[in-house]
């Protein structure tokens, strides 16, 4: 069916009033500058309208709010089929939610366990089994063919008398190894057993003893069947361990889930882990001395007291109070810890504020100095005892839990069933694989089903989206994705592109926002918006074909760059550093080999590798959780490893990652890098302020004076939706402005603080010229590249890549420090490689203002601008972790064993 989506007027944000055509059924790239417009299309228009005509179709009650909510900002769109969009982002915060449970393998494997699932008595380590009759006939046929026997049951299963026996059929008692008749019996003797039948076990009695066998459990829940000359077996209706008799509940599928009652362990809830008091955020700093407040929570000035008892108790006790406190003994760390003379010990102190966790204050307290501890009774599974009694191919759920994704799929692939449980679990096996299958396709065959989903990174939580999508088998669906490529390798991106397109050809409409060159050249259709970003985008530049795109005579900067027109050109020389290094030592955080790996300082340093190699685990949970424990004590957890040496050599450390600057509206890019106070000062100056007797402070949207109290300076009101997301309208009193009308009044230039906030930070270079402090910081922001973004721009609004840039800017404004190590993880995300080539003019800039630069990256534009790389791998999850390969790019893309030197050979044109 052919057709399209016609959007007639797009005018949201920075998009000037365009008309843009989407193919039906066809894979579309939405390319350009970063702040060109492309999100605002993509997501802004498409998705936001399609998920408005859902609200539409939904109940009375869901309608009543749509008049609420605004439409996009355009004239009309036409051919628009259900919006289904796969963001860039990772918004889980639920412990409960793990990799498994988000593409529904897990629950598909607890339906496999309680439908196909082998019970082990955990005393015998044998398999317990429900026997039906013709079971057990079929067991006494293969091991007593031949031999006498007497089938009975245990006379207090009935509490019958022997007339009532004799009434139902049964004839004789068995008593101590012998057959007594019942006629003449007024009760029975203890130990006697009811006799059901007596048979000799052949093939041709097959019938008789099922029949037998039938007949005794409709009285008893056990038979006893007395091999004559041999031995009792005892055999019952329930699930029940042969050996010790240990009896079990049938498997059903809530038994195998840590999110019910049901299944989850009772001592963490089904967490796997217990909050505990952690040794190593009590004494952040161990090279500290207990004079010098080691014990970080004893340092408050509201627990001076126990300081003084601590140390006082300590030199009454031989403690060393002027020693550093790794170097102490492990009796005078005990002391410390269990309690001296007055001191009650860090262990007493936390009990005394247990009893205190009533109050707000305390817990809050208490929750600095607390980890995740694994739970001893479950360890770690999350489940009860009983759910790991039950395997399948030798294996309880939480082990395959465990396994990463390609092993997983190995041992399915491996897995034998019988017959009559491939009848039971055919379906349930096929959905199992075809997921696994995609998340394998995907590049995510490192994760493991039991990753909580809160600690994917954006990408990765976007591929298991996906995958999840893959698995749904919808059609006629328009899919909207956010830079899919985030985190992936280059080895791993035609696979990726596969996907894309399968999902095509299954009569789904795909629209992917995109830089990657190979992405766009794959792509059916492109629409390139710009030509610059801001004020100077929101223009089509180009939308048609591939084929046509670099036929096409447009001045497409995208087009220049794939062309080889334009681009990043090799440094050079490579920076050799101070000759200084940090040196981390045996690192072993999660799939690290122990590895010991040296960071030359005042370089430009990368990190590559695929995907789950290992990179996140070395910088972030080693490097730089590490070292910024001893210069910011309020770090929560440190990876494992041995030591970090040459920590000497820096003087501070910081991450610039892409978290968001502020949670709310009235955090913004001024805000962050201390431009706003410049800027209401400007006002407070003017003669119109001073009349009215206006401050600082009245210019403000924190603080209460000249803010619009109805909306407290956030300019919109949230409207609670129940069970709907929450939805924000334009405040009534200000409309919006944020501001007092006494405050609007004042100007500046002709233009009042709101008029200010609205301009980019191009045009306020421009305007701020007779204010040089002012247009300096202003200035770096553009250098940036962020020239487009508006200096009141709310921070929930600014994408990842900005609000990392935005930091940068920060940093460069600052005056003094030196010998700084900065980290970047993946800084190329959002940016155009127009943007990558400014950004490396920015990260050089750092090196060369005496700091170093440790950056975590795929783009090979960027690794090969550094000074030194650091390729982990070879491969990602257990096949990974370790160092592949270090040195120069050259020295980099000469080694074959390594998948980045690969690519990096073509990009350095070697």
């Amino acid at each position: 069916m052919k057709g399209e989506i016609k959007i007639e007027g797009a005018r949201e944000n920075n998009l000037k009033n365009i008309n843009v055509s989407i193919p039906w059924h066809k894979f579309t790239v939405i390319t350009g500058l970063s702040g060109s417009g492309k999100s605002s299309l993509a997501l802004d228009t498409l998705y936001a309208e399609g998920l408005r005509r859902y609200i539409e179709c939904l109940s009375t009650y869901a309608r009543q709010f749509l008049e609420r909510v605004d439409r996009p900002d355009m004239d009309d769109i036409s051919g628009l089929p259900p919006a289904v969009a796969i963001e860039s982002r990772n918004s889980v915060r639920n412990s409960r939610s793990t990799v498994g449970t988000t593409t529904e393998i897990y629950d598909y494997l607890r339906l496999l366990y309680s439908k196909i699932g082998e019970t082990y008595c955990p005393n015998c380590d044998i398999e317990v089994k429900l026997r039906s009759p013709e079971d057990i006939v079929h067991e006494l046929l293969e091991n007593y063919h031949d031999k006498r026997a007497v089938l009975t049951f245990p006379i207090e299963d009935m509490n019958p008398t022997p007339k009532g026996l004799l009434s139902k059929g049964f004839t004789r008692i068995l008593l101590n190894g012998e057959t007594k008749d019942l006629e003449g019996l007024d009760e029975f003797p203890n130990g006697s057993q009811v006799v059901i039948d007596r048979i000799v076990i052949k093939k041709s009695s097959f019938s008789r003893i099922v029949d037998s066998l039938e007949v005794g459990f409709s009285d008893s829940k056990y038979i006893n069947v007395h091999i004559l000359e041999d031995k009792a077996l005892r055999y019952s209706k329930d699930l029940e361990c042969t050996s010790c008799h240990t009896r079990f509940d049938e498997p059903v599928p809530l038994l195998f889930s840590f999110n019910s009652p049901q299944g989850a362990c009772p001592q963490c809830n089904g967490f796997g882990n217990i909050l505990k008091l952690d040794p190593d955020l009590v004494i952040p700093n161990p090279d500290k001395t207990l004079a010098q407040g080691a014990v970080e929570p004893l340092t408050k000035p509201s627990h001076q007291f126990r300081m003084r008892k601590l140390l006082e108790s300590a030199e009454e006790y031989g403690v060393d109070v002027h020693k550093p406190f790794s170097k102490l003994p492990k009796k005078s760390k005990d002391l410390v810890f269990q309690g001296m003379g007055s001191f009650k010990g860090i262990d007493g102190f936390f009990k005394y504020l247990e009893r205190k966790s009533y109050k707000m204050h305390v817990r809050v307290f208490l929750s600095k100095y607390r980890s995740a501890i694994g739970c001893d009774l479950c360890g770690g599974s999350r489940l009860k005892k009983e759910a790991l009694w039950v395997k399948i191919g030798g294996k309880n759920i939480s082990q395959i839990s465990d396994l990463s994704i390609d092993k997983l799929k190995n041992f399915f692939d491996k897995l034998r069933i019988t017959d009559y449980e491939s009848q039971i679990a055919d379906e349930i096996l096929k959905q199992i694989n075809s997921r696994v299958s995609f998340l394998v396709k995907v590049g995510l065959e490192y994760l493991t089903l039991s990753r909580l989903s809160k600690t994917l990174s954006g990408g990765e939580a976007q591929r298991v989206n996906l995958a999840c999508q893959l698995g749904s088998t919808l059609t006629d669906t328009l899919y909207i994705m956010d830079e899919p490529s985030i985190g992936l390798h280059q080895r791993d991106l035609s696979r990726l592109i596969s996907l894309i397109k399968e999902l095509r050809n299954r009569d789904n409409t795909v629209v992917v926002v995109e830089h990657d060159f190979d992405m766009i050249g794959s792509a059916d259709h492109i629409v390139e918006l710009g030509p610059m970003a801001g004020e100077r985008g929101g223009y089509i530049v180009y939308q048609g074909s591939v084929k046509n795109f670099f036929k096409n005579g447009n001045d497409s900067l995208t087009k220049k760059y794939i062309l080889e027109k334009e681009g990043i050109s090799v440094p050079s020389k490579r920076r050799k550093g101070s000759g200084k290094s940090l040196t981390v030592v045996g690192a072993r955080e999660n799939n690290l080999k122990n590895i010991t790996m040296p960071f030359p300082l005042k370089t430009f340093i990368c990190v590559t590798g695929v995907s789950g190699s290992g990179k996140s685990s070395l910088v972030h949970d080693v490097l730089y959780s590490g070292i910024a424990r001893k210069f910011h004590s309020d770090i929560e957890r440190v990876g494992k490893y041995d030591e970090i040496k040459g920590m000497d050599n820096i003087s501070d450390v910081i991450m610039l990652d892409q978290n968001p600057i502020g949670k709310t509206s009235r955090s913004n890019p001024v805000t962050y890098i201390k431009v706003y106070d410049l800027i209401r000062k400007v006002l407070a100056e003017t003669y119109q302020a001073k009349s009215k007797g206006l401050t600082l402070s009245h210019f403000s949207f924190n603080v209460s004076g000249g803010r619009c109290e109805v909306c407290e300076g956030e300019g919109r009101q949230k409207i609670e939706m129940h069970f709907l997301a929450d939805v924000y309208v334009i405040c009534e009193e200000c409309n919006g402005k944020r501001f007092k009308k006494e405050v609007l009044d004042v100007k500046y230039k002709n233009k009042n603080i709101i008029d200010i906030l609205a301009l980019t930070v191009d045009q306020a270079i421009n305007f701020f010229f007779e204010v040089p402090q002012l247009g300096r910081k202003l200035k770096i922001l553009q250098d940036v590249g962020l020239g487009y973004i508006r200096l009141g721009q709310p921070a929930p609004t600014l994408s990842g890549g900005e609000a990392q840039r935005i930091k940068i800017a920060r940093e460069l404004g600052r005056r003094g420090g030196n010998d700084i190590l900065y980290i970047l993880d993946e800084p190329t995300v959002g940016l155009h490689a127009a943007d990558v080539k400014k950004l490396l003019d920015v990260i050089n800039k750092l090196v060369l203002s005496g700091h170093t630069v440790i950056v975590i990256e795929h783009n090979m534009d960027v690794i090969k601008s550094a000074d030194h790389v650091i390729d982990l791998g070879p491969e990602g999850g257990d096949k990974g972790g370790h160092l592949v390969v270090q040195g120069t790019p050259e020295e980099v893309a000469e080694c074959k064993k390594s998948h980045t030197g690969k690519y990096l050979k073509k990009a350095l044109g070697l």
